[in-house]
């Protein structure tokens, strides 16, 4: 049997006794308890719903100061962020408990008979959803509550009458197994069954592989790199019977700043965005990393500017040492492209310090190596000539989570065409404000086309997160005692 070993952020240093990486067996029998917990709660009611979410939130509360001072043991962000990201994990919890129990899950639309023939006659139909059945949930490592063991994605599939399987991130399997207790006591004195919610543990390329191969599995959750996501996607497309793989992927989320904003309001948004850029040592989905100026004296200024501001940032050590060594490997690679550096010094082993550079839009547009994202404090600075340049490297972009656009309040033909510019590439477009910070709300959308998410249509934060967990039915002539059920699955 392999063993993981957890290590302090801070330090590189053990953390614990060693772990067991979870066996093939042991990943079957997890897959197979979720199967069989789905008979049941995949036709459960939204207050049994509502009952088991709330259950957790709470115990994820009553715990805060421990799994607040571990969490912070092995990620280094700081009690003061995770105790927020507890407050968010909670709050989403809660959220959608609400939604269960408000029948969200089950809405139904009926379309009732219509005499005669076809085309405008047709038979009584009803159209309501099913869960689609368990979710392998692949947690992040830059969110060690919000999106791992009780996170977002296990939130909405629990609310769908989904049970989950998670896949612990080696950054913090302490806090994953401790909140697995959690959810296990939970589980057990509401009465419900252990393999509603289970865990595993190890390498993705031996446990995760195999987890999202497993025919027990109906679907799959992950947040993480473009190349990982990539390759559980292509697993679950290659199964003998596909299924559906959201991940939510690399992000540059470019920023848009117009020269006439800058010529006002230039200093106070360099120090916003150097905030933004410099927030969690940039281990954020919605970091920017792509900074898009119009050339002429205002983004002179503007580059001038940041460069002073992110140099004022502290950075505090990055998640794991391996993406320590990836920062450091994306700068070379982004510099080996043609970029040319703004900002760099040298950080310690743990914390890098952070690094801008330029390039124009022409040499941005001609090489892919510079639209990678790279993760943690860094942006670059695209230069353009023209607005439709603007508009060539928002293109070559080719998917975001996020593009922000400063300076478009007022309508023209320029900013008309920046908003569709943003908007066909963005699941997310700001007009203020900076990216970072995703809100849990009905209208949120994180999610946008190819590499920032598999599956642009849907959204990983959010009401409609659900959506992804409940696969449409059309029940036609019904008899009444199954219309009688509302839409909850029998």
């Amino acid at each position: 049997m392999k063993t993981l070993q957890s290590l302090m952020a801070r330090s590189g240093e053990p953390l614990g006794a060693p772990l067991w990486a979870s066996t093939s067996e042991q990943i079957d029998a997890c897959a197979h308890a979720a199967g069989e917990a789905f008979v049941d709660w995949s036709c459960s009611n939204g207050a049994a719903r509502a009952a088991l979410l709330r259950g957790l939130a709470d115990a994820l509360e009553s715990d805060r100061t421990d799994l607040v001072a571990l969490a912070d043991q092995e990620t280094g962000l700081g009690t003061a962020r995770l105790n927020g990201e507890l407050d968010r994990t909670a709050f989403q919890l809660r959220r959608f408990a609400g939604l269960a129990e408000r029948g969200a899950p089950f809405d139904v639309l009926d379309d009732p008979a219509v005499a005669g023939g076809p085309p405008a006659g047709h038979p009584a139909m009803v159209r309501q959803r099913v869960p689609l059945g368990p979710v392998a949930m692949f947690s992040a490592s830059n969110f060690p509550f919000a999106f791992s063991v009780l996170g977002g994605d296990t939130a909405s599939a629990l609310a769908a009458g989904c049970p989950v399987v998670v896949k612990a991130h080696n950054g913090h399997l302490l806090l994953s197994n401790r909140v697995m207790d959690l959810v296990q006591k939970v589980l057990k004195a509401q009465g419900l069954p252990a393999g509603l919610v289970g865990m595993v543990q190890g390498s993705g390329k031996d446990v995760g592989v195999r987890l999202i191969r497993h025919p027990a599995i109906a679907a799959g959750a992950f947040t993480g790199s473009t190349r990982g996501g990539a390759a559980l996607q292509a697993e679950a497309n290659a199964r003998p019977r596909p299924i559906p793989f959201y991940g939510e992927l690399g992000s540059t989320n470019p920023v848009v700043a117009l020269p006439a904003l800058l010529a006002s309001k230039g200093a106070e948004l360099a120090a916003t965005l150097a905030g933004s850029i410099g927030m969690g040592c940039g281990q954020f989905c919605t970091s920017p990393g792509l900074i898009v100026l119009i050339d002429g004296p205002e983004s002179d200024g503007f580059v001038q500017l940041l460069s002073t501001a992110l140099a004022a940032q502290n950075p505090h050590a990055m998640l794991t040492p391996g993406m320590r060594q990836a920062f450091d490997a994306g700068v070379e690679h982004m510099l080996s492209a043609g970029a040319s550096p703004l900002l760099r010094e040298a950080g310690t082993t743990e914390a890098p310090r952070p690094f801008l550079a330029q390039v124009d839009a022409a040499s941005f547009i001609a090489r892919s190596a510079l639209r990678e994202e790279v993760f943690g404090p860094s942006s670059l600075v695209v230069r353009a000539s023209t607005l439709a340049q603007v508009l060539q490297v928002l293109q070559a972009v080719g998917g975001s989570l996020t593009v922000t656009l400063w300076g478009a309040d007022d309508e023209s033909s320029d900013t008309r065409a920046l908003v569709r510019g943003a908007m066909a590439i963005a699941g997310r477009v700001l007009f203020s404000g900076v990216p970072t910070g995703v809100a849990v709300t009905a209208a949120q959308q994180h999610g946008g086309p190819w590499p920032s998410s598999t599956q642009p249509m849907t959204t990983s934060v959010g009401d409609a997160s659900m959506d992804r967990f409940l696969r449409p039915v059309a029940l036609q002539d019904a008899p009444a005692w199954l219309l009688a059920r509302g839409g909850r699955p029998c």
